[in-house]
Formats: C-alpha cells, sequence, structure tokens
C-alpha cells in the first residue's frame, strides 16, 4: 500500500492512480482518530473545489468523521474555495478545516488540506502526527450523508455567503463598484468565480464557468498561464488592473492596465504600503526565502519588523496566529494581511489592491512607483528545470558541498541555505536553486534591477548547473 505523506501544503495525487476513494479513506481515517485523540465533541468544515470527482471525495471524508461521531458543517455549495473553509472554521467554532483541492495543481490531480481552528494551515507537528496514524487499510459501514443528518451528525452550510457577507463588512466595496476605474476578473476556471460574481457583478471576467478540466491549463496564476488575460487587457485600453486566482482561489496573480504582470513581491510591498503607510496599520512583515530582499528594505525605511521563514505558507501561519503580524506571504502568490484570517486569499488580496486604488485614485502603476521610490527598481524571475531525479539531485548534493563558488562570470559573494540554497552576487543580485516540494521540478530564482538582467543570470546559471 502507497504511503501518504503530505507536501509543502497537503496531500495531492493523481486521480485513479494514487488518490482513490481508498485512500482518501486512509488520510480521513487518520484525521478523524488524531481529532478524537484531542478529546470528545469534535468538529469539521469540510467542502471541495471544482476539481474532478470533489464532490464525491469530499463527502467520503464527511462519512468517515460522522461515522467517528464528530459533527461535520458540509458546504451545500458545489465547490468552495480553500480560505471559505478556513474562513468557515473560525465563524463555526469547527476544530478543523478540510478542503478537497490540489490547488494550483493541473486537473490530472486532486488533494487534501488541513485547516486549523484558527483559519489557516494545520500546523506541520500537527500534520506528522497525522501521517503517522495513516493506516494501510480501513473499512468502513458507512452510511449515507442523508442518514447522518438526521443523526445531527452532518449539517449543510452555505460557505459562499458566509464569505461574501465577512467581505462586505471589511472591504468599501460599493467604493469599488461605483468606481470609473474598471477591473477585470480571470477565475482559471477556479473556486473563486462565483463569489467574484457575487461580489462585483460588473467587472469583466474570463474562464468563470465550471470546467474541472480547467480547459488544459494548470489553473496556477503565473504570466505564462494567463496570456489570454493579458491580450485582454492590452486589447481592451480601459481596464486599470487585472486580478486572477487559482484553482482553490488562495493564490494571486496580478496585471497593470498595460496587460504587464504584477508578481507577488510587488504585491507583498504594495499591501506593506497601504496597511502601513495609507492605513497606518503596524505589525510584523514575515515572508519566505525566496522573496525579494526589496520587501526587508521597505521593511526598514518603515521601522517594521520582519522575519523571513522556509518556503511553504504554513510556517507564516504560525507566527500570524501567536503574534501580530501586518503582511505574511510567499513568492509563489499566497498572501495574507491583517484583519482576516491567517490564510493565504487571493481575492481578499485582489480586493485590497483595488481598494487602494479606488482611495487613492491612482493607478497600480503609481502605486507601484511609490515603492520604487524608496527601494529601487526590481525584477524576480524563476525558470522551472524539469530534470530527471538522478540530475536534480546532483545539483542538491553540487549545493550542499559547496560546489558553487561561481557560475561562470557571476562570483558568489554569501551563501544561505534556509530552505534551498540562495547565492548572493553582490550588487544587490542574488540567485536561488531549491527543489519544488509537490513537483518533480528544480525551480531557480533570480532578482536583478530589470528583467531582462535577471533572465540573462538565470541562464547563466542554467548553462553552468546543467554541465
Amino acid at each position: 500500500m502507497q504511503q501518504i505523506k503530505f507536501g509543502t501544503d497537503g496531500w495531492r495525487a493523481i486521480i485513479a492512480q494514487e488518490y482513490t476513494v481508498d485512500n482518501v479513506k486512509r488520510v480521513a481515517d487518520a484525521t478523524a482518530k488524531w481529532l478524537l485523540q484531542k478529546g470528545a465533541s469534535q468538529s469539521v468544515v469540510i467542502g471541495n473545489d471544482c476539481r474532478f470527482g470533489g464532490r464525491l471525495f469530499s463527502e467520503t471524508v464527511t462519512r468517515i468523521m460522522a461515522y467517528n461521531g464528530i459533527k461535520v458543517f458540509l458546504a451545500e455549495n458545489d465547490f468552495v474555495s480553500t480560505p471559505m473553509i478556513s474562513l468557515g472554521a473560525v465563524k463555526l467554532n469547527a476544530d478543523q478545516g478540510i478542503i478537497i483541492t490540489a490547488s494550483h495543481n493541473p486537473a490530472g490531480y486532486n488533494g487534501y488540506k488541513l485547516k486549523g481552528s484558527y483559519g489557516g494551515p494545520t500546523t506541520p507537528k500537527e500534520i506528522e502526527i497525522v501521517e503517522a496514524l495513516i493506516q494501510d487499510k480501513v473499512d468502513y459501514p458507512m452510511l449515507s450523508v442523508s442518514e447522518y443528518q438526521k443523526q445531527g451528525l452532518v449539517e449543510y452550510v452555505d460557505l459562499e455567503t458566509m464569505y461574501c457577507d465577512h467581505a462586505e463588512a471589511n472591504f468599501d466595496l460599493e467604493a469599488i463598484r461605483q468606481s470609473p476605474m474598471n477591473f477585470a476578473y480571470d477565475a482559471m476556471y477556479g473556486a473563486g468565480q462565483n463569489v467574484m460574481k457575487r461580489l462585483l457583478p460588473d467587472v469583466d471576467r474570463l474562464h468563470c464557468e465550471h470546467n474541472p478540466g480547467f480547459n488544459g491549463q494548470a489553473p496556477e496564476p503565473i504570466h505564462k498561464n494567463l496570456q489570454e488575460f493579458s491580450d485582454m487587457i492590452k486589447i481592451s485600453g480601459d481596464i486599470a488592473c487585472g486580478l486572477a486566482t487559482d484553482g482553490d482561489a488562495d493564490r494571486i496573480g496580478l496585471y497593470d492596465s498595460k496587460g504587464g504582470f504584477v508578481d507577488s513581491h510587488h504585491i507583498i510591498l504594495l499591501l506593506i504600503n497601504y496597511l502601513h503607510l495609507y492605513k497606518n496599520l503596524t505589525g510584523k512583515v514575515i515572508f519566505t526565502f525566496s522573496c525579494s530582499q526589496k520587501i526587508k528594505k521597505l521593511c526598514e525605511h518603515y521601522g517594521l519588523e520582519y522575519d523571513v521563514k522556509k518556503i511553504g505558507f504554513k510556517y507564516i501561519c504560525e507566527d500570524m496566529i501567536t503574534m501580530d503580524v501586518l503582511v505574511g506571504g510567499e513568492e509563489s502568490g499566497g498572501i495574507a494581511i491583517k484583519g482576516h484570517i491567517p490564510e493565504r486569499d487571493g481575492i481578499w488580496m485582489g480586493l485590497a489592491l483595488w481598494e487602494f486604488m479606488v482611495k487613492t485614485g491612482r493607478s497600480i502603476e503609481e502605486l507601484i512607483y511609490e515603492i520604487y521610490a524608496i527601494v529601487g527598481t526590481f525584477a524576480v524571475e524563476r525558470l522551472d528545470l524539469h530534470l530527471s531525479e538522478e540530475k536534480k539531485q546532483q545539483i542538491i548534493k553540487s549545493c550542499k558541498e559547496g560546489k558553487y563558488t561561481s557560475f561562470n562570470s557571476l562570483i558568489v559573494e554569501q551563501v544561505e541555505d534556509l530552505d534551498g540554497f540562495k547565492y548572493h552576487l553582490g550588487n544587490e543580485e542574488w540567485v536561488m536553486l531549491r527543489p519544488s516540494g509537490t513537483e518533480p521540478v528544480l525551480r531557480v530564482y533570480c532578482e536583478a534591477a530589470t528583467s531582462k538582467r535577471s533572465f540573462e543570470i538565470l541562464k547563466m546559471v542554467e548553462s553552468y548547473i546543467m554541465q
């Protein structure tokens, strides 16, 4: 029987290969045992995103929880986002949230994420306990969901309305609706589509239909996957900003009025500026190892405390539930801000930025230039190298053994190895090598003053390490 391990963010596997009803039962059984170890009268919020078989898998988990006497708040909605499950855990005072999703992975995958009662990722230590409880085989004489509902062990909840009401209470959505600025949204066929239709019905929309295959495109909100959205903004000529979210709507992609991609490094800086400079909020800024060094620079400029974490939002969340945190963010588009749950939320970040634009009457480009005036221009670019496992391990071994003291003409001045290997090259330039925690990929990152320079460095490094 296959060993099931949780990666950077939950367990993910290919549907009908490792991701089967039987294996989902094994994980659900372990989750139930773990919850019952904490005491009786446990409760969970359960839902699924838009992927194939989502309802089948979420109902499978529901039946196992109910069989074990655990109260289930089951999303009545056909699909929900990960932030909706996390918010539901808080609003319903549940002990745990479970979302059936593979986030940004291709359509062939599905997954299983655990969310704590505080509305964010379950801690790595707790995940380890769940993993250790996964048995090789489980067998349940399970009743139907409706039977458990009659027993009071399953209650259907409208998580979509709950989320919309929460957004209405926290943003000046009427100002966005009445603004002369035009906005656009690309759901990537993901779980954010219905919420955005309800909150801002007049924004231009793309890929806001239910398509479990995502039309053949992995629902990851990065520029190469959003060409159609970018072109739509360029052709329109009157869209001030475009927002995209991934399959489970916890990651953000953003576009300026010219259809240019605004990456998460810039988004984190924009949010710090809005919350601190314009809204007079304070708190610690937490970001992951692959993020721009400019975040440190802006924090130092404002006198804000900051900390760098390993990659994976769960490490940010650990601090957000115990400290006063202003912004927590990672390079992959997962960002959280003060006043909401300690959870990545692409829609929430988009609403904050659109409110920022509307309240200041300034374009996203102007707001970025304001940051450049403080920290200088920069660009962080990334290559995803699809390598054989042998070659990937060979490169990582070379990193661990300190063999990369230069990359041809690029001289390494300092190395950090918090999570992956970051090589500082001087002149505020760096390159970083790190194997993905969820895919068979070696990621290579670079920061430099311009995109052109970043790609030049990436190509030089790729050429060197592939020898």
